[in-house]
């Protein structure tokens, strides 16, 4: 006679959720590499009413583990591997690697002050400020150099156009300043930019408003999630913009630029210095903690 052997659940999987100045992600610790994530995976954890919900996926995966970070292990030890909402894997997110340094630190990997965090737009340098009386201390993300091309585009809403700014931040953004961010639409959609051949892969679009000096608003459609809270990548790309535009440029003058950009989400504060570098402030908190059920570890397959 038989004996009927349940088939095994998969073991739990731990997760986290943390946001930047509301950019929102689901993170997933993954040390040794040995989880599978499938775009329709992703997206299930990403969805906010059938998910846990977030703007993003943040998986925490040793360098030395990964093949896509292997190379960058000297230089950093834990790799980001983040995916948009959608499932779809990206180059760099700036308010994501804040959450994630935010990550490392609760979890007892790094303490606050220098680390380094490999991603597939390169390894970033971080710096995790002292815990003031009030709250978690300030991260600022090193977030590299933008590439700037002359080329022209145009962002279209409805029966309105705008000249955008081409610039590059690791992902490619399209800058648009305008009289009004109610101007950019409901952003559920990607707004169309033409010409499509200058973004093959997409684009993240910005919509700019000016506060004061040197002081910005912008809304962001992020390419493979819709509008989202905040986009540190893109307040990057919005700072450039526009120190470009009021004729600013370290690399000329010799002195740094900061800029202060308002998000929906919050506020970041960006500062491109004389040799390009290009450095992001703002919070990041990780909100919450748990594991997924058998069902849901059950999309995550295992190598």
């Amino acid at each position: 006679m038989s004996t009927y052997r349940p088939a095994a659940q998969p073991p739990p999987i731990p997760f986290l959720k943390g946001h930047g100045t509301e950019n929102d992600f689901v993170i997933v610790p993954d040390p040794d590499n040995a989880l599978v994530l499938s775009a329709p995976a992703v997206a299930k954890l990403c969805d906010r009413r059938a998910g846990i919900g977030g703007d993003g996926l943040l998986r925490v995966v040793r360098s030395a583990a990964h093949p896509e970070a292997r190379s960058m292990a000297d230089r950093a030890e834990w790799f980001m591997d983040y995916r948009n909402a959608d499932g779809s894997v990206a180059e760099m997110c700036g308010n994501g690697a804040r959450v994630f340094a935010r990550y490392l630190q609760r979890a007892g990997l790094v303490e606050a002050g220098d680390l380094a965090v490999a991603t597939r737009g390169g390894v970033k340098k971080a710096h995790i400020a002292k815990d003031s009386e009030s709250a978690p201390g300030a991260i600022t993300i090193q977030m590299g150099r933008a590439v700037l091309t002359e080329d022209d585009v145009t962002v279209v809403v409805g029966d309105r156009d705008w000249p955008a700014r081409n610039v590059n931040m690791g992902n490619p953004h399209a800058v648009a300043f305008v009289d009004d961010l109610d101007h950019a639409g409901n952003l559920f959609t990607a707004p169309p930019v033409s010409p499509a051949s200058v973004y093959p892969d997409g684009v993240n679009v910005e919509f700019v408003v000016d506060r004061g000096p040197r002081h910005v608003a912008m809304r962001v459609h992020e390419r493979g999630s819709g509008e989202t809270r905040s986009c540190g990548t893109g307040a990057c790309a919005v700072a450039v913009a526009a120190a470009r535009r009021d004729g600013d440029d370290p690399a000329v003058t010799g002195e740094p630029v900061t800029y202060t950009v308002d998000l929906p989400g919050g506020r970041l504060v960006i500062t491109e210095r004389p040799d390009g570098e290009i450095e992001m402030t703002g919070p990041a908190v990780i909100v919450a903690e748990g594991l997924l059920d058998a069902e849901w570890a059950a999309l995550l397959a295992t190598r």
